[in-house]
């Protein structure tokens, strides 16, 4: 990044989140942006995707196409919009609608915007419009991506008026394809156009050659194709079958095994057979001797009847003469001699993308004036190029007047996160456990996400969002208010969009911070209670299964006594040394709260409530420092930089601020409200009689150390307090 440029400008600064930020209020903050040193900007990239921004604003500011918005491509805009308007003041207005008298007319780039956004609004019928919006951009985007002519240098064969040109177009699309016009369909471009033809010119150059010499390369005309494809067809299993009748005989002894022995008719003999059965296809073509001829009517193997017999019609008999019921080996070599000038020919073809086209609609085609016709649509498309690149910059000039000061607001600075006007990465509003979630981001990945925003020191849900549509998404929650004791996988809640549509919400995964200190207070008696329950419900578990097994043992050696006749085993007796062992342990416990109350009663009753409340910081002290510290670090970039961002500050997000964006629930003020439940569980007057026997207890602990006991009662049986002695006068030295 370059250093910071000394500047006259003066900015503004405001304090949001833990860091300076700077307002931008006037045009000349925004076209004076390249000289703010980037070290304070909030942010320094974001995505073009997943944002409650306008998409293709993004799109247009990303000159590179990587996805991305960075700050040079938002200076870039914005020196180019120096260049276009007179006041930029408007820019801050957000307003949809660009006031041609703002135009500038001493610059080129004022000019050409001014020009084609009076051509514009004239194609619009608005020529009396002193304004252009971005919805007259589109509509003239729109317009220019029908026309015959919108500048992209791809002509489709609908935009042809020539029939027969029009016909050629269409095949240049089935024979070498084409590219995607404006509209969608797809045309014809000068690159496509010259492949085609070409082709076509090669095409007819290569059949100009067998038709030299057609001869010897053609020898039975159009027909010769398919005699030579017939030949190509069975000739590894011709020449297999004169090679065996070679080897037979060379040596007699090699007949039965190159005729195949029985076995290997076995198994196929086993299966039901086609009459074309594929099983034996890989068997010879006909029965093997010394020195024999290839039938070509009677005794072939069945898998390979048709093919020879399109190879005795198409090609031994125009070719041998039409009597051959037989092949010799000689004769087979006469046949692909008469086919080999063919053979060479189709082995340098040329223009192969338009043979199915035949030669004479080629030929037709090089004749005509279809090239003529087509290079100069393409032409005169491509003519326009310039006016409708002007008519682009007219729609980015409407959307950056609307929604620049808006992403600056975004990017720049997080004004609008911290002003509470809803940012552009909050994706809605999150209803779940009796709490309004508004820090909610989209998500394409939540374990991705989660492993950076863990960083962020915030307690978040990841929620899964479904619509009946059919439609899903996934959110990242921040709960930054009330506790987390219902917050877990597999809750459901409902999720309102930025559109206002709800979506049904179900946490998939969570995770766990601190949320408040109130919270944290109470998080270490929360635990001891929950240890308390399981470890009660594990030894109930425990005695119940161990109560279920004496029973079944009992039952059992009763059913065994009865068998037998025996009374059943006696039952162990207690063990003396486990009782004396509870005893001491009973006694210990007994000793130590004696020492306890002994220790309180001779202290001061004054002294007794900083007891208490030091107890009180001694349990929950650690875990509310340590929630303390987790706050004071609670950070939104992780949750945007886990998103695709680039936060460039420590964006906090304190106590006040996470109250705003987590709002739990409370009655309306002034509402009425009745304490009557009916279903309410019934008091028990045993916590209120300890209350009081307590308070008495207090109370006359009191009034023994103050000594009023043993005045108003003077057979009091308690021993009286122990005066303090009287200060001993200093004796003279």
């Amino acid at each position: 990044m370059p250093a910071a440029t000394p500047t006259a400008h003066r900015w503004s600064f405001y304090r949001a989140g833990g860091v300076d930020q700077v307002r931008l209020e006037k045009g000349a903050d925004i076209l004076h942006l390249d000289q703010l040193d980037q070290k304070l900007w909030v942010a320094l990239s974001c995505p073009v995707k997943g944002l409650e921004f306008d998409q293709r604003t993004l799109e247009l500011l990303d000159s590179d196409n990587d996805a991305h918005v960075r700050p040079p491509e938002i200076l870039a805009a914005v020196a180019w919009l120096g260049k276009v308007l007179k006041n930029a003041d408007d820019l801050v207005k957000g307003q949809d609608g660009v006031a041609l008298a703002n135009l500038r007319d001493d610059t080129p780039e004022g000019r050409s915007v001014h020009a084609s956004a009076l051509l514009i609004l004239k194609s619009l019928g608005k020529e009396k419009s002193s304004v252009i919006t971005v919805a007259d951009a589109m509509a003239t985007a729109d317009f220019f991506a029908k026309a015959k002519h919108n500048g992209d240098g791809v002509v489709p064969p609908a935009a042809i008026d020539d029939a027969a040109t029009q016909k050629v177009a269409t095949e240049i699309l089935a024979c070498v394809g084409g590219v995607k016009d404006r509209s969608g369909a797809d045309g014809v471009d000068q690159a496509g156009l010259e492949r085609f033809f070409g082709e076509c010119a090669a095409f007819a150059e290569w059949h100009k050659k067998a038709e030299t010499d057609a001869r010897n390369v053609l020898p039975l005309g159009d027909a010769t194709g398919p005699a030579a494809s017939a030949v190509e067809a069975v000739r590894v299993k011709v020449e297999d079958f004169f090679g065996r009748c070679r080897l037979a005989g060379f040596d007699p002894r090699a007949l039965a095994a190159l005729n195949l022995e029985e076995k290997a008719y076995l198994g196929v003999a086993a299966k039901d057979l086609t009459i074309h059965a594929a099983e034996v296809a890989h068997f010879p073509l006909a029965m093997i001797e010394a020195k024999k001829a290839l039938p070509l009517v009677d005794g072939i193997n069945p898998a390979w009847e048709d093919a020879i017999h399109a190879l005795r019609t198409t090609a031994v008999a125009p070719l041998l003469g039409k009597d051959k019921t037989t092949l010799s080996e000689a004769e087979w070599g006469a046949l692909n001699a008469k086919l080999v000038s063919y053979l060479a020919w189709q082995k340098g073809k040329a223009g192969a993308g338009v043979e199915k086209l035949g030669i004479a609609r080629v030929r037709e085609i090089l004749a005509g004036k279809a090239k003529d016709i087509l290079a100069k649509a393409i032409a005169d498309d491509a003519a326009v190029a310039t006016e409708v690149a002007a008519m682009q910059q007219v729609e980015r000039l409407t959307r950056l007047h609307r929604d620049l000061h808006r992403l600056l607001n975004n990017f720049v600075s997080f004004t609008d996160f911290y002003a509470r006007r809803k940012a552009v990465f909050q994706a809605g509003t999150l209803y779940l456990d009796g709490r309004a979630c508004d820090l909610c981001v989209p998500v394409n990945d939540a374990g991705k996400h989660a492993s950076l925003a863990a960083m962020a020191k915030t307690h978040i849900a990841y929620v899964d969002c479904t619509r009946p549509s059919g439609e899903k998404m996934t959110v990242a929650c921040a709960f930054t208010a009330g506790d987390s004791d219902n917050l877990f996988v597999g809750r459901n809640g409902i999720f309102y969009d930025r559109k206002g549509r709800d979506w049904d919400a179900t946490i998939t995964k969570v995770i766990d911070n601190p949320i408040s200190i109130r919270q944290a207070f109470w998080a270490p008696y929360k635990k001891v209670i929950r240890w308390i329950e399981e470890q009660v419900a594990k030894r109930a578990a425990a005695a119940d299964e161990a109560s279920i097994a004496k029973l079944q043992v009992a039952a059992t050696a009763t059913g065994e006594a009865a068998k037998t006749g025996q009374a059943p085993a006696q039952k162990p007796k207690f063990d003396v040394g486990v009782v004396a062992a509870l005893g001491v342990a009973v006694g210990g416990i007994t000793a130590a709260l004696a020492g306890v109350f002994g220790a309180l009663a001779n202290m001061d009753a004054w002294k007794m409530p900083l007891i208490l409340v030091g107890v009180v910081l001694a349990i929950s002290g650690p875990s509310m420092f340590i929630a303390w510290l987790k706050l004071r670090q609670r950070n939104l970039g992780p949750i945007l930089d886990a998103n695709g961002w680039a936060v460039n500050t420590l964006t906090k997000v304190n106590i006040p601020l996470g109250g705003s964006l987590t709002s739990v629930a409370a009655l309306p003020p002034g509402s009425a409200r009745s304490l009557t439940d009916p279903y309410a569980p019934k008091r028990s007057p045993w916590p209120r009689v300890i209350v009081i026997l307590v308070l008495l207890g207090l109370v006359g602990y009191g009034l023994w150390r103050l000594g009023y006991l043993h005045q108003w009662w003077p057979g009091n049986p308690l021993p009286k307090p122990a005066a303090s002695a009287p200060a001993q006068p200093e004796q003279p030295k």
